[in-house]
């Protein structure tokens, strides 16, 4: 089964994770499985942009990106080459490292 490399962050995963992820898992639905409260404010539809991600490892074996998640990503907040949307970016088999991004644009919110 592969893995995801959390990489540390303050508030989400202080010390990092390392959790299993079963192929085809969102890489969304994989964190809340594990206790990572990543932000997801559009119920994981593709929406908005606050469950962006920066895939730092395996960025070319996930899922192609879609035209509405591309879009979702010009409004995130420090949006990188390898960043995709964590709801729509689905496992395959090899391990994935990912880091959160200190902010998250939250227009519902804001």
């Amino acid at each position: 089964m592969p893995k995801i490399t959390v990489l540390p962050h303050p508030e989400l995963a202080p010390d990092g994770a390392v959790i299993d992820a079963p192929q085809k898992t969102s890489i969304c639905d994989a964190l809340l499985l594990n206790k990572i409260d990543i932000e997801h404010a559009c119920g994981q539809v593709g929406a908005c942009s606050t469950c962006h991600v920066i895939v730092v490892q395996g960025f070319d074996t996930l899922n192609e990106l879609g035209d509405n998640e591309e879009d979702m990503l010009d409004q995130a907040w420090g949006l990188q080459p390898h960043s995709r949307l964590s709801c729509q970016a689905r496992v395959a088999l090899e391990d994935l490292t990912v880091e959160l991004p200190r902010y998250t644009l939250n227009h519902a919110k804001e």
